[in-house]
């Protein structure tokens, strides 16, 4: 049997504490884990692809079975490509079901081979996402319980720069 390669696609902007448990838990399952930085034209993220790129991939140094990549197109062809598996998602309250739900039918209309699984965050992480850190931080408060320091160490520089 082959091992198994899965993909955590995101625009993590930035990544939470709730994404990495959400990795941690992924890691622990599958032998190899790709990050996917999502490249969505439609956002304006507040960090480029390559900045985070550069935080996830400083976050999980040490893990040598979680690479970071990004992309942009559909992510069944980057699947397709990188003969991963499976998808995984986060899922944080009953709200994100029904949209991650239509997506992994999406996908796997697209790619019969395509699984996805659903993986729900630590209770303390359930209500924390990127938008909530990223109007915290804006508003100059302390994000030290919902990212790693590589992340608020960005996250002050980049509102340093617009006031």
């Amino acid at each position: 049997m082959k091992p198994i390669l899965a993909v955590y696609p995101g625009s993590f902007d930035p990544i939470t504490y709730g994404h990495i448990d959400v990795v941690e838990r992924a890691a622990a399952l599958f032998p190899h884990l790709v990050i996917l930085v999502a490249r969505n034209t439609s956002k304006a993220p507040l960090f480029t692809d390559d900045e985070r790129i550069a935080m996830i991939r400083e976050v999980f140094r040490s893990n040598r079975s979680i690479e970071v990549d990004g992309f942009d197109g559909l992510l069944v062809d980057y699947a397709r490509r990188r003969k991963a598996s499976v998808i995984v998602r986060g899922l944080r309250a009953v709200s994100d079901f029904e949209i991650e739900f239509q997506m992994a039918l999406t996908n796997r209309k697209m790619s019969k081979e395509l699984e996805t699984i659903f993986l729900v965050p630590r209770e303390q992480y359930s209500y924390l996402n990127s938008t909530i850190v990223r109007e915290i931080a804006r508003l100059g408060g302390d994000v030290s319980d919902f990212v790693p320091p590589v992340v608020r160490r960005q996250l002050r520089a980049k509102f340093r720069l617009r006031k």
